[in-house]
């Protein structure tokens, strides 16, 4: 584009001055012309997996600016922990809770599916480690000063250990608007060829208790679902309640995604028809990503994200082996959840 600037002539009959003025403008004019012509700025992307560790059953916890990321057992430690200022560059930790408690055996790679509360003045910890009266996965709590931990279990027994329905597994706490809070698990009947379901319980208001008698909310009953429902996550939107929550076998190509809607944090819940709402990716023989599940989610401003573990099929890989971490976003539409995921291609950053 030419754009041809005329000024007056050294002879015009108007004043200089006026004819300075237009000039000025019309370079102005000029400029930014160019500058709405300039390239803008490329947005800020990022492409999954946002951890390459073996992070099974990530949990997020923010806590001013900075992000705890737990996760299930691995390399040696209980608890595994890493930080984050963005979610997508990750600090590997030391162990959260290096020292088990006097109830849970000392047996390695049953310490699962942490999550992390803040209540007061400290952190609560709820997790799943092997029960040595019961010799079934049961659901403890510990406490920390502390994100990073070290949280400590002082308790002689679990806090939730339904023996006679296989265990229990897959704590996850929930704070309601009005401050109540929550614990939702499912016991592990898939351990013993029985049904599982998702419970809940009242907490009290220090998060070490249960009040009242366990609910169930929902079971494996439908055919996604196979043999098992496990990791419920509670979550509110604009006044309604989702019960997210992954079913099926966890190292296989069928573990998944799906939601219920419920009327109150303690049900009733119906499961959504269009489950499941995040399965495996099969579309590339050579880079298949497989099981995604365990999910947790995160309201960062107008934006939901959801968090969650699935492996790749490469080289070398072995079935479940390293679930490494993916973030996606969560899209609402006519108040349902959409997830395009699994994604590998470059999409918006979560955090500036």
């Amino acid at each position: 584009m030419r754009i041809r600037v005329i000024m007056g002539s050294r002879h015009s009959h108007h004043c200089r001055k006026p004819c300075r003025s237009h000039a000025l403008l019309a370079l102005l004019t000029l400029c930014l012309i160019l500058a709405g012509c300039a390239p803008a700025t490329p947005e800020a992307t990022f492409q999954n997996p946002v951890l390459r560790e073996n992070f099974a059953d990530p949990f997020i916890l923010p806590v001013d600016g900075v992000y705890w990321l737990y996760a299930t057992n691995a390399s040696g430690r209980n608890i595994s922990l890493a930080r984050s200022t963005n979610l997508l560059t990750w600090e590997i930790l030391r162990d959260a809770m290096p020292a088990l408690p006097k109830w849970a055996k000392l047996t390695g790679g049953l310490v699962w599916a942490p999550e992390v509360i803040h209540i007061g003045d400290q952190y609560v910890m709820y997790y799943t480690a092997r029960d040595k009266t019961s010799n079934k996965q049961c659901v403890g709590v510990a406490v920390s000063a502390a994100p990073e931990g070290k949280f400590k279990d002082t308790n002689t027994a679990p806090l939730v250990c339904q023996a006679q329905e296989g265990g229990t597994i897959d704590a996850s706490p929930f704070r309601d608007e009005d401050g109540k809070l929550y614990l939702y698990y499912k016991n592990d009947g898939n351990c013993c060829g029985i049904p599982t379901y998702i419970y809940v319980q009242e907490l009290a208001a220090d998060g070490m208790s249960l009040l009242r008698e366990p609910v169930r909310l929902i079971r494996n009953d439908t055919y996604w679902e196979g043999h098992v429902v496990e990791a419920p996550t509670m979550f509110s939107h604009e006044g309604q309640y989702y019960l997210f929550f992954s079913a099926n076998d966890y190292a296989g190509v069928d573990y998944a995604v799906g939601y219920a809607t419920c009327e109150g944090p303690l049900g009733p819940c119906t499961d959504a028809p269009e489950n499941p709402i995040l399965a495996s990716d099969l579309t590339d023989k050579d880079a298949m990503v497989i099981g995604p599940g365990h999910q947790t989610l995160l309201q960062l401003g107008e934006q939901t994200w959801l968090v969650y573990h699935a492996w790749e099929v490469v080289a070398g890989s072995r079935r479940g082996d390293r679930r490494f971490v993916w973030v996606d976003r969560i899209q609402w539409e006519d108040g349902k959840p959409v997830v395009q995921g699994p994604t590998r291609r470059p999409q918006p950053q979560p955090l500036p």
